[in-house]
């Protein structure tokens, strides 16, 4: 069996653990009845009372029910991981994953909400109408230009936080890989030229966050070859990118805007990247190469060709730089401090908190970066970014400090024990 038939097989082998049913997720009360007098105290006559007060207290609804604590997970379908516009039908189980993670992680109650629309207007109100329901929002798989628009009017209009992953999770790890790579070979952010390959949006905002965190030149490679403020493009995120990127006017294709380079950071697509134009790099470049499921160039390539540091988004090689080490921290911070928006300033601290939670003495080639086993890296990312977020003033909660380190800890050993308990209840031995 090759390794793509055993990946498919886990895949649905996977499945089959559920201790109930069929799919990844389920909602589950956390109140069991004893008798009818509970029945009656959970639903009618007492959920009446738990409406009077949410009538005479607006902040009862997060005291009362569970809203503060649940997002929806939003996609169109239009940008599926590794699949493009396949619809909201197929992007079902990316999603159905990505919940489950919130909730295995961090504790958060996400729903996987699918919606059958491509029009971004019709996408901001359909999260206006659900914001009755849930704390915050993450948006997922929405295709670039229009993901842009969504974002921008959805911070302004919506009273909860919002995150679209495929930028802020993306842009918060490649960072945080980075500076724990540049650590370990003692070179300095400054003094590197990247080759960012993916003008989308994980490509736009990690752009923009690496040339926050103080890299030096940045050449952004998109469909019609590097970006260069010399050309007029159509959308106006290009443009923008085309007038803080490049400096040194590079132009042409990939092959062009690699040649003597130091960093390459993939968010394209598989299989565009041959051992020869990592051989054209500077000496020991470092590669991550992060389309999913097939990387622009495989590890074994990137070795070959010289590489000193190689980095992808599987989780079957070494160096996971896959946005799961952020997007739940992210939105765990945000959400405890109802964010009004999550800035790049607020993803450096995050990307700086996933960074440190490798100690130094367990840095090497083939470990930059924590994982998901981490104990860790959410409670400390999710406390970096609630500090960030009160100390930069968008928040409009205020936990103090430490809370949220704490919360997020007890939550996911409340979560992880429950899922043991009911599985060895029903799968006894």
């Amino acid at each position: 069996m090759n390794k793509i038939d055993q990946e498919r097989e886990a895949a649905f082998k996977i499945l089959e653990r559920s201790y109930f049913g069929v799919g990844k997720l389920e909602m589950l009360p956390k109140v069991f009845p004893r008798n009818i007098l509970d029945v009656a105290a959970l639903y009618t006559p007492g959920v009446g009372y738990l409406v009077k007060a949410i009538l005479e207290r607006d902040e009862a609804l997060g005291e009362i029910t569970g809203r503060d604590n649940s997002i929806a997970v939003v996609s169109d379908g239009t940008a599926v991981l590794g699949f493009g516009a396949v619809g909201p039908r197929a992007a079902l189980p990316v999603m159905e994953g990505k919940a489950s993670m919130f909730k295995l992680l961090v504790g958060i109650d996400a729903m996987p909400m699918c919606v059958a629309t491509k029009n971004s207007d019709e996408l901001l109100e359909i999260l206006k109408q659900l914001e009755p329901t849930f704390g915050g929002f993450n948006l997922e798989d929405v295709a670039s230009p229009h993901c842009f628009s969504v974002m921008q009017r959805a911070v302004k209009e919506l009273q909860v936080p919002i995150i679209h992953d495929d930028q802020y999770g993306t842009a918060t790890v490649v960072v945080a890989g980075l500076k724990n790579a540049l650590k370990l070979l003692g070179r300095e952010a400054n003094k590197q030229t990247v080759v960012v390959c993916g003008d989308g949006a994980a490509g736009t905002a990690t752009t923009r966050l690496l040339l926050a965190s103080g890299f030096g030149d940045i050449r952004v490679v998109g469909l019609r070859g590097v970006l260069t403020d010399r050309t007029h493009y159509e959308n106006e995120h290009q443009n923008m990118l085309a007038k803080i990127t490049n400096r040194s006017h590079c132009s042409g294709g990939l092959k062009d805007a690699m040649r003597g380079t130091d960093i390459f950071v993939g968010l394209s697509r598989g299989g565009i990247v041959g051992i020869d134009h990592i051989k054209s790099m500077n000496k020991h470049p470092i590669i991550f190469s992060m389309a999913n499921p097939v990387p622009e160039i495989m590890p074994e390539e990137s070795r070959a060709g010289g590489a000193a540091i190689i980095a992808t988004g599987r989780f079957d090689y070494p160096n996971q730089c896959n946005n799961v080490l952020a997007f739940p921290g992210l939105m765990r911070g945000a959400l405890d401090t109802s964010a009004i928006e999550v800035t790049e300033a607020v993803c450096l601290r995050a990307a700086e908190a996933i960074a440190l939670d490798l100690p130094e003495s367990q840095l090497a080639v083939d470990s930059i970066l924590p994982t998901t086993l981490s104990d860790t890296l959410y409670p400390n990312v999710s406390e970096a970014v609630a500090r960030a977020v009160i100390d930069l003033g968008l928040a409009r909660k205020f936990p103090p400090k430490g809370a949220v380190f704490e919360k997020t800890y007890q939550y996911r050993r409340a979560v992880q024990w429950r899922i043991k308990q009911l599985s060895e209840e029903i799968f006894p031995g």
